[in-house]
């Protein structure tokens, strides 16, 4: 009878490991380990040499996840190209994503499938690439979850009203974020992905010439910074124009933007309201205090953000070009 049992518990368990491999209706850490054992190397070679090349492609390449991620989930349906401009990367808040994040996973893919053709998904490759950028500028490592598979479908009618705006309360944020199963500790934590990267004038010009009737400025911005904005972005500058978005570390991946946050320095209205609205203000003040917390917090979060509507075992496709469906 034990015997019996015991056989029956091997059947079971391996039957549990089979599904994981495959990854049935979850992601497993080490997907890939015999059917592309190096993937993650590999990918991380590519992206370490992209990095040599511009800093830019950290920030392009994490907004690239997040913002593959927030439209019908982490499938890389925003790498899609279009003949017809009407996939996810031509809706118009898509269009400020930097190529650069598209040249690495791109890239990252070819190397990838050099070694191992027609294994592994883009959706993948962007999850690791997205971390590797994180570790590069100076964040903490953690582990990436894997077994996606590429979405079938890319639309740009799909993305009007599914990104936070910059212009966001801290309600707005919370329901959104709250959409994919991310909570407000999540939601402040990927954040301070914000402690990269640059934002051209338009999207913060209300802040410091048309705030409000009896305040052009936001009152909630440092006064000295709402200066130094004013001189990096005049009125009518050319669209073009941006400016960093962490005006203190803006290369290195640190809890910088939270400090700045408690100074007043948070450049868009949906950063600025973490601190100054009281429910978010405790997570904010922690952040700021101790970087192992944000950290611990970020890792959390952003393996959170890439089980989002993850597609598995048999729905859609690996591609052989990321930018292409089969």
């Amino acid at each position: 009878m034990e015997m019996g049992v015991m056989r029956e518990m091997m059947v079971f368990l391996f039957t549990i490991l089979l599904i994981m491999q495959r990854g049935d209706g979850q992601l497993v850490e080490n997907f890939y380990s015999s059917t592309c054992p190096n993937v993650e190397s590999i990918v991380n070679r590519v992206v370490s040499t992209k990095f040599s090349q511009t800093f830019i492609t950290v920030p392009a390449t994490l907004r690239l996840f997040f913002h593959d991620c927030f439209i019908v989930g982490c499938d890389a349906s925003v790498l899609i190209q279009s003949p017809n401009g009407d996939a996810e990367k031509d809706a118009p808040d898509n269009l400020s994503l930097a190529g650069d994040g598209f040249d690495t996973v791109v890239q990252a893919k070819q190397a990838v499938e050099a070694q191992c053709p027609g294994v592994v998904s883009c959706a993948d490759i962007l999850a690791i690439a997205a971390r590797d950028v994180v570790v590069l500028a100076g964040g903490a490592p953690f582990s990436v979850e894997l077994g996606r598979r590429d979405g079938l479908v890319s639309r740009a009618s799909s993305v009007k009203g599914n990104l936070p705006e910059p212009t966001f309360n801290l309600d707005e944020l919370n329901q959104m974020f709250a959409k994919h199963g991310l909570s407000q500790i999540d939601m402040i934590a990927l954040s301070g992905a914000h402690t990269l990267g640059f934002s051209h004038c338009d999207r913060f010009a209300n802040r410091i010439y048309s705030f409000s009737s009896s305040s052009p400025v936001d009152p909630s911005l440092d006064p000295a910074y709402a200066q130094q904005l004013m001189q990096s972005c005049p009125r009518n500058v050319d669209p073009q124009i941006a400016i960093n978005m962490d005006p203190v570390t803006p290369r290195t991946f640190d809890n910088m933007y939270y400090q700045n946050l408690v100074a007043g320095k948070g450049l868009f209205t949906s950063d600025q309201v973490l601190f100054t609205d009281a429910s978010s203000q405790p997570t904010v003040n922690d952040f700021a205090r101790n970087p192992l917390d944000f950290n611990a917090a970020f890792a959390t979060a952003m393996r959170k953000l890439g089980r989002v509507g993850v597609k598995t075992g048999n729905q859609g496709e690996i591609r052989r070009d990321c930018t292409a469906f089969n």
